[in-house]
């Protein structure tokens, strides 16, 4: 299976997160592969997550290669780093941001 898509059928499938229990908001994620660029939406309600590949306009957009999405999803790239570093913009709210890395593996060692 792809690594996001992958990413995103867990996070489907935890439905609830109790470390986002005060946030709300959407978050679009524009993973560019060349010119072609993959949609995916997280929707959380105190807590309820949603995944489609579809939504409402976003609070915050992040935008990145797929690649380095990829390694972000399976621990091996650090988020907040790699926007530092310019390799992933966010657009909107970046608290939102900040909240969803809770969701992220830590690199392994």
């Amino acid at each position: 299976m792809d690594p996001t898509a992958e990413f995103f059928e867990q996070l489907q499938e935890r439905g609830r997160e109790p470390l986002l229990n005060n946030c709300n908001g959407v978050l679009r994620f524009d993973l560019r592969d060349g010119p072609d660029v993959d949609r995916w939406f997280l929707t959380v309600s105190k807590g309820d997550m949603s995944v489609s590949r579809e939504g409402s306009t976003p609070d915050t957009v992040v935008t990145t290669d797929r690649e380095l999405a990829e390694g972000i999803w399976n621990g091996e790239v650090n988020a907040f780093a790699a926007v530092l570093r310019g390799e992933v913009e966010v657009e909107g709210d970046r608290e939102l941001m900040v909240l969803f890395q809770r969701l992220l593996p830590s690199r392994q060692s």
